[in-house]
């Protein structure tokens, strides 16, 4: 697949860390938790979660990043996509429950979106570090009902996600949606699998991508071998039992690094 040039039309500072970054192509066809190869020329291509069809949302952790940050609307970059397996159809009647943590609400968003229009009844779970770090909240808001947690208290419940997850009748959700930090999704795993419900449930991967069409093996998890880039980033509960999932990733060299 040729990456498309796209060009940067709008950027919006979300928090101080992510920004979104909105281009001149849509993905008609996205399925929300699919993604899309980004090529920062000169530096890397990196895997982005659509945070809408025509839009990624980034957080500034490493060199491909800070480069796109650099970047201005009107400039341009390459883009394969979308690629991947994204989260189950919601159907109409169907209850669903999203649980978001940080920039993992980027593809949850769009979820939460498609999942309302649907007729599904949408309960989100969205958290972050501060008020001041939680991302899509009136886009979760508008979806249906809104359940906010920060690390500081400054808005919502003063904890973590699961916190409230762990208050909440979780056998009532016909579908579990998650995405987040690693170690909040592997507190949410053991919290879904005590309760007998990892078969309602879909928790979307982050790995080292190099091909990002499942040829090259880099993301593949232990100890299915699934590829997180063609056989994911959204996986079923019930495929991630005994997997690395909250334990540990691998580098660019493939050596194992603790989560």
């Amino acid at each position: 697949m040729i990456p498309l040039n796209a060009t940067i039309e709008k950027i919006m500072e979300e928090s101080p860390f992510i920004r979104t970054f909105v281009f001149d192509h849509r993905f008609e066809e996205m399925e929300p938790g699919q993604f899309v190869m980004v090529w920062v020329r000169g530096v890397d291509e990196v895997p982005m979660g659509l945070s809408r069809k025509n839009s990624i949302t980034v957080q500034n952790v490493g060199e491909a990043t800070a480069k796109l940050f650099e970047l201005k609307e009107g400039d341009s970059f390459g883009l394969r996509g979308p690629l991947g397996k994204g989260f189950s159809s919601p159907a109409a009647g169907e209850k669903i429950l999203v649980i978001a943590g940080g920039v993992g609400a980027a593809p949850l968003a769009p979820y939460a979106e498609a999942a309302s229009t649907a007729g599904a009844k949408v309960h989100t779970i969205l958290g972050a570090r501060s008020g001041g770090d939680l991302l899509f909240e009136e886009r979760f808001a508008a979806a249906g009902v809104l359940d906010i947690t920060t690390d500081d208290g400054s808005k919502g419940t003063k904890g973590f996600v699961t916190d409230v997850l762990k208050k909440i009748d979780v056998s009532s959700y016909d579908n579990i949606a998650v995405c987040g930090p690693e170690v909040m999704m592997g507190f949410i795993f053991k919290i879904l699998q005590e309760k007998e419900v990892l078969d309602k449930s879909e928790f979307s991967l982050h790995r080292y991508f190099k091909c990002g069409i499942g040829v090259c093996g880099a993301c593949c998890i232990d100890r299915s071998g699934l590829r997180v880039c063609k056989d994911g980033p959204v996986f079923s509960g019930v495929q991630l039992v005994d997997s690395e999932l909250g334990k540990y990733a691998r580098d660019a060299s493939g050596r194992r690094v603790k989560i």
